[in-house]
């Protein structure tokens, strides 16, 4: 059985994570490995509901409030698919993941860090992702990227997204060997060139 791995895909609004974890899982299938692909929230019927909440529905929510539901749906995720899939052996792909809720309701939102870091890791077990991308890009740039009605987060104020990309940034600062930062305004094709190459040679090296 092959080695599981477990990658995640993160960055501010507009930033192109969605298009580049679909492009990547593509990428993963035609070498002929078994992935999965995940969205978090959501995949999960429990997911899709609390995202319907969390980002459709004109609802007046806390970071407090946002924060546990967001991971809420993750023990979910976590429980019914990521684990699972580990256990076989498979390589996740996971359109966002635990550093967004510590970003946008941590940095952007105003909740203690150290805090919610202890809360979230507890809720999930420790599952952690082995890679993280983080597509960076100003928010001014982003925003603009955002096509049709905006969801609650994409209406929140600019500085919440300044704060959303600084605490990206951090976090990526303090786990280089977990996460690569990339420049979102590079051309899409481009951007899938350094993250399916940086993937393939660590899945080499992770399979010795």
């Amino acid at each position: 059985m092959s080695r599981a791995f477990f990658i995640t895909l993160e960055g501010p609004e507009g930033s192109g994570k969605s298009s580049q974890a679909k492009r990547l899982v593509a990428t993963l299938r035609r070498t002929g490995r078994r992935v999965v692909s995940l969205h978090d929230p959501g995949t999960t019927a429990v997911g899709r509901r609390l995202r319907r909440v969390l980002l459709r529905e004109r609802l007046a929510l806390s970071p407090l409030v946002e924060a546990l539901l967001f991971i809420a749906g993750r023990v979910q995720l976590v429980e019914e698919r990521i684990r699972p899939a580990l256990a076989q052996g498979a390589v996740i792909v996971c359109d966002r993941y635990y550093d967004s809720t510590m970003a946008y309701q941590g940095y952007g939102g105003g909740l203690p860090i150290a805090w919610l870091d202890r809360l979230g890791r507890h809720a999930i077990g420790c599952v952690r992702p082995d890679l993280t991308f983080v597509l960076d890009l100003s928010p001014e740039a982003g925003l603009r990227r955002v096509k049709g009605a905006k969801d609650r987060m994409e209406r929140k104020a600019l500085a919440f997204h300044r704060r959303v990309r600084r605490g990206f940034l951090t976090i990526a600062a303090r786990e280089p060997r977990r996460c690569v930062v990339l420049d979102a305004t590079q051309p899409p094709s481009q951007i899938h060139r350094h993250i399916a190459n940086a993937v393939l040679a660590r899945l080499a090296a992770h399979s010795r």
